[in-house]
């Protein structure tokens, strides 16, 4: 793996701009389907060839998958990694232009509905029915049905569970005399104090504020979590909630963080907001569980020894912490392979208990847990004993669910539009999330229940 992370690699350009430009495709070109998935099939495995198209930063994980996938079945896996913000368009592709490239696709779970309804992964209802030895029940529940479930069915199974926390440097918090947060005005507080007394020698916090939605989108949603909001009403596919007091009250937390945070958060991504933070330039950061490997690897940091991790903030009257679904990955069949069964069975391997520790023992993986026995095991707490407890509570509890919907991610693109206008001072808190509020509504119309 090359020295940049795993997050690093998911910037530049939005899901939404991608599918643009694969929407022709869902209406206009003819597909490669494939025979439908006979669920209780029994395929024989031995000399197959799975093409897997992936998501690059997890790429490394199904090389530790390959070897031992290989020995039990005698099949082998060809993974084509590309970045998070085409895995979409290229398997909406792969699939409505007749190609067939793949068989498994890698998917973030915002685009489960697109892909659904666009008829290019297959419905994996029955098949999870027939093998109760997916062992479904084990799946965290707080991923499982946002990862899978669109129009009452079942589209993949969980991959890679994503959640953010929030990074503290130990040693400038110490210095300041300042404790890790509890509320978001606390954590305003303390990055306003850190600022004015460091005089630039290094900033309170580190806001990533590039308009893209897994960047922008991220931070808002941390805070939407704190305050106890939502972005639609019936978790991953109701109606718009973002002119509610809560969502208001997170974009405007935000908003008053912005001015203590390293230089300019309209222009800080992955690649600007790692580098500082393990530099001791930021005091803060709210990130995905898995940079606690790269923050205490000494050859990468500069903050090895002196870094620590709590759950994020709270805000409002929510007193209970709350992290937020930031990503996250499962995998589904394509509708296009012609080897649907041996496909689905490498779907319910890769996903199973013994699979899932594997690549959590492997610091390059990108993986993150995904069944309740994976969370709670000694396994992965000696892979992490840094952040176990907090990615526990954040992933045991109740997170913030993102867009499921068709349209999601059109609309988180509009989110983060009308964020970053009021990051540059063009508009309140209250007036992006009323627009926000209006173009959800306007776009969802006759879509949601």
């Amino acid at each position: 793996m090359s020295p940049l992370s795993r997050r690093q690699l998911l910037r530049a350009t939005t899901g939404a701009a991608a599918l643009a430009a694969a929407g022709p495709l869902l209406t206009a070109c003819g597909s490669a389907e494939g025979a439908a998935l006979d669920p209780t099939g029994k395929p024989d495995l031995d000399g197959v060839t799975l093409k897997i198209l992936a998501n690059q930063p997890n790429a490394l994980s199904f090389q530790y998958l390959s070897k031992p996938f290989e020995e039990a079945t005698g099949a082998k896996l060809k993974v084509t990694p590309v970045p998070y913000d085409k895995l979409t368009a290229k398997a909406v592709l792969d699939v409505q232009s007749g190609a067939g490239q793949f068989d498994v696709f890698m998917y973030w779970y915002a685009a489960v509905g697109t892909l659904a309804q666009g008829g290019v992964i297959e419905d994996l209802t029955a098949y999870i029915k027939a093998h109760k030895d997916i062992d479904a029940d084990d799946f965290l529940p707080s991923l499982y049905d946002t990862y899978t479930l669109y129009d009452g069915k079942r589209w993949g199974l969980p991959y890679d569970g994503d959640t953010h926390i929030l990074f503290y440097n130990t040693e400038i918090f110490e210095r300041h005399k300042v404790e890790p947060p509890k509320t978001w005005d606390d954590y305003n507080e303390i990055a306003a104090k850190i600022t004015k007394d460091a005089k630039g020698t290094y900033y309170g916090t580190i806001i990533e504020a590039q308009q893209v939605p897994v960047i922008l989108g991220c931070d808002f949603a941390n805070r939407l979590a704190g305050y106890g909001g939502t972005f639609l009403d019936k978790g991953a596919s109701g109606n718009p909630t973002l002119d509610t007091p809560e969502a208001i009250a997170a974009a405007q937390a935000l908003f008053d963080a912005a001015p203590s945070a390293l230089p300019t958060p309209l222009q800080i991504g992955f690649d600007q907001a790692l580098p500082a933070f393990l530099d001791g330039k930021g005091a803060m950061l709210d990130f995905w569980t898995d940079f606690a490997k790269r923050a205490e690897d000494p050859k990468q940091s500069k903050v090895a020894g002196k870094w620590g991790v709590t759950t994020l903030p709270v805000g409002g009257d929510n007193a209970k912490p709350r992290t937020s679904l930031d990503a996250g990955f499962g995998l589904a069949v394509s509708k296009a392979s012609k080897q649907k069964e041996a496909a689905a069975a490498f779907i319910k391997w890769a996903t199973a208990a013994q699979q899932n520790l594997l690549v959590l023992g492997k610091a390059d993986a990108g993986a993150d847990p995904i069944r309740t026995s994976t969370l709670n095991s000694e396994e992965f707490k000696k892979a992490s004993p840094d952040s176990y407890d907090v990615v526990r509570t954040g992933l045991a509890g109740d997170p913030l669910p993102w867009p499921t919907v068709p349209k999601a991610p059109e609309l988180l693109q509009t989110l983060v539009d009308e964020l970053a206008l009021g990051l540059q001072g063009k508009q309140s808190a209250k007036e992006a999330l009323e627009k926000t509020q209006q173009a959800w509504v306007k776009e969802l119309k006759g879509t949601t229940g």
